[in-house]
C-alpha cells in the first residue's frame, strides 16, 4: 500500500481516474501548500475522504514529542510503515522556523561522536516520507502562535538522521518538491554531507540552488579518518577540489560544520588547519560545541576554548558562527538523533 506523499501527481491522476479531473490539483495543494491531511479536506465528498484515507495512509506515525526550550525546539520520534524509526526537529526562533530533516533511517557513516553513526544504518528514505516530515512540522508549528498567528516553516536542513548525499535522488526530488509545493525556496533549504565527493559533483550539476554544508569537524586525514571514517576512501585534498569545484559551478558559497570536542580538535593548531581549507574557498565555518552521545562519552570543549578558536579563526580572515545549542536535554541537538536507547559501544578519545 502507497502511502500518501509517496504518490506523485501522475499517481493521484491513475488513483483518481472515476473522479472530475480538478480533484487531483485541489487534493495536492491541500496536502502540501495547505498541509492537512486527506480527512481534513472538507471541500471533498466525505466518501471519497474516506476511501483515499484508508488507500493512502500516512507514511509517519508518531510516536513520542519531546519539548525543551520553552517550547521553541520539538522532536518527533515517527515510525516508518515497515516499522523503521526515524527523528524531526522543529526549531522556532525569533526570525525563523526551521525543520531539521532526517535523509535514512540510521546512518552508514559511522562518524565516532554521532549517535545516529553509532546506531548502524537501516535503509533510505522515500521522497515521500522526507516530505512528510516537513508537513508534520509544519501541522504542529500551525499549533504554536505568536500573537495570534500560526508559525510558518521557513527553512529546512537536511542534517537528521543519515548522510542525505548517500540517497541522492529521494532527497533532491524531495527538496524539488518543498520548493515547488510547500513554498520554501532552494535558497532556504540546506543538505549536510559528511564528504560524499560524487554527491557534491552531482549537486554542483543540479540547478537548484539549495545551500551544502560539509560536516567537517577535522582538517587533517589522520584525526578526520578517526572521526569521519568516510574521510578514508575521500581524503580531504579530493573532498576540498571537490568543494572548489562546487563553488566554481554554483557561485554558492558553502560553510563547513565542525563539532568542537574538548582535547581532540580545539586547539589553536586545529584552528590554523581548519583555516587553511576554510579561507581559501570562502568558506563560512559553523562550530558546534559537542552534544555528547553514549557511545563518544567526550565533552564538548569549554566556552573559553571556543572563544579563543573562534579569535584564532577570525584573525586569519574566516569567517565563523558558534551554532546556538537547542534541544541537548531531549537529545534534539546535532548529532545526538538516534531512536531508541540502545547500549553504544564506548569508543575512545584520539588525538595525535
Amino acid at each position: 500500500m502507497r502511502s500518501l506523499y509517496d504518490l506523485e501527481v501522475d499517481q493521484w491522476a491513475e488513483l483518481l481516474d472515476d473522479e472530475p479531473t480538478y480533484r487531483r490539483e485541489q487534493i495536492w495543494d491541500g496536502i502540501h501548500a495547505q498541509h492537512r491531511d486527506i480527512e481534513d479536506l472538507t471541500s471533498l465528498p466525505k466518501a471519497l475522504r474516506e476511501r483515499l484515507a484508508a488507500e493512502t495512509p500516512r507514511g509517519l506515525e508518531l510516536v513520542t514529542e519531546s519539548v525543551s526550550d520553552g517550547g521553541d525546539t520539538i522532536k518527533f520520534l515517527w515510525e516508518l510503515r515497515d516499522g523503521s524509526r526515524i527523528e524531526t526537529v522543529l526549531m522556532h526562533y525569533r526570525e525563523r522556523s526551521t525543520v531539521c530533516v532526517s535523509s535514512q533511517a540510521g546512518c552508514a557513516m559511522a562518524c565516532s561522536f554521532c549517535a545516529t553513526g553509532q546506531a548502524g544504518f537501516t535503509r533510505h528514505l522515500s521522497t515521500g516520507e522526507i516530505v512528510e516530515q516537513v508537513v508534520r512540522a509544519q501541522q504542529r508549528a500551525d499549533l504554536d502562535s505568536t500573537s495570534g498567528q500560526p508559525r510558518r516553516v521557513s527553512n529546512i536542513v537536511y542534517m537528521g538522521m543519515g548522510e542525505p548525499l548517500a540517497n541522492f535522488d529521494s532527497t533532491l526530488a524531495a527538496a524539488h518538491r518543498i520548493r515547488d509545493h510547500l513554498g520554501i525556496g532552494a535558497r532556504h533549504q540546506t543538505i549536510s554531507t559528511v564528504g560524499i565527493i560524487p554527491g557534491i559533483k552531482r549537486l554542483a550539476a543540479e540547478p537548484l540552488q539549495v545551500g551544502l554544508a560539509v560536516s567537517l569537524h577535522a582538517a587533517n586525514n589522520d584525526l578526520r579518518n578517526s572521526l569521519a571514517p568516510i574521510n578514508k576512501r575521500y581524503p580531504l585534498e579530493d573532498l576540498m577540489d571537490a568543494c572548489a569545484e562546487y563553488i566554481d559551478a554554483t557561485h554558492r558559497r558553502l560553510s563547513f560544520e565542525w563539532a568542537m570536542i574538548e582535547g581532540v580538535n580545539d586547539s589553536q593548531r586545529d584552528a590554523d588547519e581548519l583555516a587553511h581549507l576554510a579561507r581559501p574557498l570562502g568558506a563560512h565555518v559553523n562550530l558546534i560545541p559537542l552534544n555528547r552521545t553514549p557511545g563518544y562519552p567526550t565533552s564538548g570543549s569549554p566556552a573559553s576554548v571556543i572563544k579563543d578558536f573562534v579569535r584564532r579563526l577570525e584573525d586569519q580572515g574566516v569567517n565563523v558562527t558558534v551554532r546556538d545549542t537547542r534541544g541537548s536535554d531531549i537529545d534534539a541537538a546535532c548529532g545526538q538523533l538516534k531512536t531508541a536507547s540502545v547500549e553504544m559501544p564506548t569508543r575512545r578519545r584520539v588525538r595525535d
